[in-house]
């Protein structure tokens, strides 16, 4: 494959999200973030552009293969130390409302506008086992370069389900049987610790970094006990605490249940 003018004007494109919604594809930039895509889904791939240094360390590379200098690869390259492979991929479809989840509960996320962050919540995650993540209209796009790169390419693994909002998002849940809302509070609420019901079919909602939580009435609340008496922690922070809250109960349930 040759790099034409048309390609070039793609891959530059792709850095906005109005590029990637007019294109419906997305970049995917690294190593272990094109290796998770080839893996996962090698059929969303469109074309990959590497060096021959990158094309060496990728070994096998499902679809079209375009072979650039170093120079040529930093034009389209967003990091200062670039592997020398990126992928273009078809942005997966969200599931259809004919398609529930599957997981035990659903972590959705409101309005979390940093990439870093949205990325490391999908790799903690997947690294969990579960499938699904929800989040609202003002969140960051999920597969925007940063956030695909943060996640490492772990969105391609996921179910992701966009919704206008949280109203909208529990209607949702309610529908496929997740009736029960938890919004996560760095201030007040059941400990999540305690909360017996907390991944029982049950929507976890994390907050956006500056502004918390959206207010959705008969909603619970729920915290993670902080002893310092800190403000609160990273959104991404706060959301391993929680799914690994859920693994150590699936692990090492308590005798008599799955809390004491």
């Amino acid at each position: 494959m040759e790099l034409t003018r048309k390609t070039e004007s793609l891959l530059r494109s792709l850095r906005t999200r109005h590029g990637r919604r007019k294109s419906g594809c997305c970049l995917c930039e690294g190593v272990r973030a094109t290796g998770e895509l080839f893996l996962r889904r090698p059929e969303l791939v469109r074309f990959t552009v590497a060096t021959e240094r990158g094309a060496a360390a990728m070994g096998n590379i499902p679809g079209e293969l375009c072979i650039v200098t170093e120079e040529k690869f930093a034009e389209f390259s967003a990091t200062v130390n670039s592997q020398g492979v990126l992928a273009v991929a078809s942005v997966p479809p969200e599931p259809g409302c004919d398609q529930p989840p599957r997981d035990p509960f659903l972590l959705a996320l409101d309005r979390l506008g940093d990439p870093g962050n949205f990325g490391t919540i999908c790799r903690t995650l997947r690294s969990t086992g579960l499938t699904e993540l929800w989040y609202t209209r003002g969140s960051v796009d999920p597969y925007g370069d940063k956030t695909v790169r943060s996640a490492l390419g772990a969105q391609f693994a996921l179910s992701l389900r966009s919704f206008e909002n949280l109203e909208v998002l529990r209607e949702q849940a309610a529908r496929f049987g997740y009736p029960t809302v938890y919004l996560t509070d760095p201030h007040t609420g059941e400990d999540c610790f305690r909360c017996s019901g907390l991944f029982d079919r049950s929507v976890v909602v994390i907050g956006a970094e500056a502004d918390g939580v959206s207010t959705l009435d008969g909603a619970a609340r729920v915290t993670i006990p902080m002893p310092g008496n800190y403000e609160s922690l990273n959104a991404a922070q706060a959301a391993t605490v929680f799914l690994f809250e859920y693994v150590r109960r699936i692990t090492a349930p308590a005798p008599g249940g799955i809390l004491s």
